[in-house]
């Protein structure tokens, strides 16, 4: 197809993977799965179309059983399936403790005055809600707000992966919030992907090699969720222009407006470009494949073990 005048013309620079695939995989996860039925339908429409290739369940979420199911329903292997562990949103509410506002949360890790055995049992509930309705371990974990990777968090969360999982095959790939190179998404957004990082990041990273869990290699789709359409069109290009093999672009696309949800508008602004035949044309553009990553992570760890998980 002709070239889109909004392409960057530098996109057939975009490196290629050094692995077996002929392109590099590219992961759009949409978060907070489950949530309501908004976010469920958009994972739908956006898998039919081939446009993403991972989703993070919360399964406190309204929607997270019935979204279960349907995902069932669609031909294996085509998208991964993960535990967006939650323990801030405030509309839901845990078995045992109501859940903390964000900078409470982090205050608290940092202090190290959450409590362990409310920590332990929640990422326990959580993971026992997601095997219930999915019938099998998820692909990766990752954290509503990224508190999987806070202090105390991250020690539970590995802590009752490794008892659960004591198979390496079995084991989920973490997300790692790495700022992804090259980003050309603004300063402010590039300041709030580095505060992300630094709250945790590199600790989790050193766990995660020591036990042996695999990680995506850098995280996109930081943004303050403000504007219109267009200039999410310009952030995403911008983001799949930079990607490398193996990162994880974050999004979080609804099919309507939902009342209470403080993301709303930008969850609709990002479901119409993601749907978009602008964006179709633009995946057909780059040297790039959008899918999901477990598989392709799982070999890797494989090979630089020599064959064995």
């Amino acid at each position: 197809m002709s070239a889109d005048p909004s392409l960057p013309s530098d996109a057939a620079a975009a490196p290629r993977s050094d692995m077996a695939h002929p392109l590099p995989c590219v992961c759009l996860c949409v978060d907070d799965f489950g949530l309501h039925a908004a976010i469920n339908d958009a994972v739908l429409h956006l898998l039919e179309l081939g446009r993403i290739g991972a989703t993070g369940a919360m399964v406190d979420g309204p929607a997270w059983t019935a979204g279960a199911a349907a995902l069932h329903a669609q031909p294996a292997g085509r998208i991964d399936v993960g535990l967006h562990l939650d323990l801030t949103e405030a509309a839901l509410a845990s078995e045992s403790r109501a859940k903390l506002p964000l900078r409470q949360l982090i205050v608290a890790s940092y202090t190290r005055r959450l409590d362990p055995s409310w920590l332990a049992s929640e990422v326990r509930r959580q993971l026992d809600a997601f095997e219930r309705a999915w019938q099998q371990p998820p692909a990766f974990v990752d954290g509503h707000q990224h508190v999987h990777q806070l202090p105390m968090v991250r020690e539970a969360l590995l802590d009752e992966l490794l008892q659960r999982y004591p198979d390496p095959a079995q084991r989920p790939w973490l997300r790692d919030t790495r700022p992804a190179l090259g980003l050309s998404a603004g300063v402010a957004n590039a300041f709030k992907a580095a505060v992300i990082a630094a709250l945790g990041r590199p600790a989790l990273r050193r766990m995660a090699t020591t036990y042996g869990f695999a990680t995506n290699r850098a995280l996109s789709g930081v943004y303050d969720f403000q504007g219109d359409g267009v200039r999410y069109q310009q952030l995403l290009g911008a983001w799949l222009l930079h990607a490398r093999h193996g990162d994880v672009l974050m999004c979080h696309p609804a099919t309507a407006m939902v009342q209470g949800d403080a993301i709303a508008a930008a969850r609709c602004n990002e479901y119409q470009v993601l749907a978009s035949e602008w964006f179709g044309g633009l995946l057909e553009q780059l040297p790039l494949r959008i899918g999901p990553l477990a598989r392709w992570l799982r070999e890797a760890q494989q090979a630089r073990h020599g064959g064995t998980a």
